[in-house]
């Protein structure tokens, strides 16, 4: 049944929602940035969308548009708005038990809320959500989606469960800007509640000068490196700021305080957190 209805809303749309984001001359690329990928050892790119100018300011533009990474922990977007459209998720407040097997992130080792398993990117949670969705509806929605689709259709063969984590499906940084710039105005196939649901649970920081919202991801290439990602927005004085972050580095390198150091030290570079932009 949510393959037919899935299908339905496909052909209302009338086309796959594509999330390339740089289609336009322009872009300003910085290469000052570049001291704050040498400083934790690691390679990268950084783009950032200004909504209001309509320009871009990338760093290592090459690998923004053109290199395609696993994406980890960011699925979890994806995840929930399909959950949330089929009613596989309910709502934010939804609980999902824990299913008793103790795992070494002590804190995804209870019942969770959609919520609280998204702010701690809580895989086991999510991955229950997957097989609730059924493999079928969910590549169907990556299909009508356009998920990944640059160098191809993204697949899902018999890991339904993982196949964001186990590099089945790629997908570049420009994509990842494309999907949160529309999730953010709401111009992605899924009802109006679903968006505003995942919009909500992606804050992180909100305060009188700005919000900041995002989505971590962590996951390993297929030569054991890491890759790390930030995918969200930084909004001022209503004004939303776009941006990607992704790194890649050691095997055993600490993503968690890399990935969060360079982003933090990129926005103020950029005057961010003061609510003057």
């Amino acid at each position: 049944m949510q393959v037919i209805k899935c299908f339905a809303f496909y052909f209302l749309v009338l086309s796959i929602v594509f999330f390339s984001a740089c289609s336009s001359n322009n872009i300003t690329t910085d290469d000052s940035l570049e001291k704050y990928f040498n400083e934790y050892h690691v390679t990268g790119t950084f783009g950032m969308f200004d909504n209001g100018q309509a320009h871009f300011t990338i760093y290592n533009l090459k690998r923004f548009t053109d290199s395609a990474y696993l994406p980890a922990s960011t699925f979890k977007i994806v995840n929930s708005l399909i959950g949330l459209q089929t009613g596989v998720i309910s709502n934010e407040k939804m609980v999902i038990p824990w299913d008793g097997v103790a795992r070494s992130h002590a804190e995804w080792n209870k019942d969770l809320t959609m919520e609280e398993a998204f702010k701690l990117s809580a895989v086991p949670y999510y991955q229950e959500v997957a097989r609730r969705i059924g493999k079928d509806t969910m590549q169907c929605w990556l299909d009508s989606l356009g998920y990944g689709s640059k160098y191809g259709r993204a697949v899902i063969k018999d890991d339904l469960d993982h196949f964001w984590l186990d590099n089945t499906i790629k997908i570049t940084a420009d994509e990842q800007l494309g999907l949160v710039k529309k999730l953010y105005f709401e111009q992605l196939p899924f009802q109006k509640r679903v968006q505003t649901v995942v919009k909500n649970v992606m804050i992180q920081e909100k305060n009188s000068n700005y919000t900041l919202a995002y989505k971590t991801g962590w996951g390993y290439k297929e030569d054991g490196k890491s890759i790390g990602w930030v995918v969200g927005w930084e909004e001022e004085n209503k004004h939303p700021y776009f941006f990607v972050l992704q790194i890649e580095g050691p095997q055993d390198m600490d993503m968690i305080t890399a990935r969060q150091a360079i982003l933090k030290n990129i926005l103020s570079q950029y005057g961010f957190f003061k609510g003057q932009r």
